[in-house]
């Protein structure tokens, strides 16, 4: 990420929440992430995304592992530290090793990925280049998920892409502790 300053600072934190208590109820307090405070200078799309990233996030069929596996590759793909960062965390808490994590840098072809961690990555290749999959790496795909499974890898490709995007255009810059790309080996 670059060293200049962000081109939108983030809102500060109570009127953050202002905002996600009159968008979402007083229920909805989700934290202080310099993205979220951000966005919060368009409530439209911050209420907009919500449901799509909540769904993503939480609800799709799609597995965690994998879901984050994905996210991963295409933040590092993307040059994206901060979203890489923010899913080094949530891809611990999906259950990838640290391993697996500083490995996402070398691709799907790096010693150690299973064969379908592999395929998976090699999807996320295929999607960053080309804005599609081959028909080889759908049907390798399809062999493990449902087709519910396959439209939510697409989404979570294109999401992740969008969010890499905004972050690395307005320098969001990263909460103290966030951790950052693996070192390369």
């Amino acid at each position: 990420m670059s060293t200049a300053d962000p081109r939108i600072d983030p809102v500060d934190v109570d009127a953050y929440h202002r905002l996600e208590r009159e968008l979402f109820g007083d229920d909805a307090l989700t934290g202080t992430a310099h993205v979220s405070r951000t966005w919060a200078h368009s409530p439209g799309l911050t209420k907009a995304q919500r449901p799509l990233q909540n769904y993503l996030l939480g609800q799709s069929p799609l597995p965690a592992r994998d879901r984050e596996l994905a996210i991963l590759r295409v933040a590092w793909l993307s040059r994206c530290e901060y979203a890489f960062g923010q899913h080094v965390r949530m891809g611990a808490a999906a259950g990838l090793t640290p391993e697996e994590i500083d490995r996402v840098p070398q691709g799907p072809t790096a010693e150690g990925w299973t064969e379908f961690q592999s395929i998976l990555l090699h999807a996320v290749d295929e999607m960053h280049a080309r804005n599609r999959l081959t028909d080889q790496t759908w049907t390798a795909l399809a062999k493990t998920y449902d087709e519910a499974q396959l439209l939510d890898l697409i989404a979570v490709i294109g999401r992740y892409w969008t969010v890499a995007a905004m972050l690395n255009t307005i320098n969001v810059q990263p909460e103290p502790g966030l951790p950052t790309f693996p070192r390369p080996r």
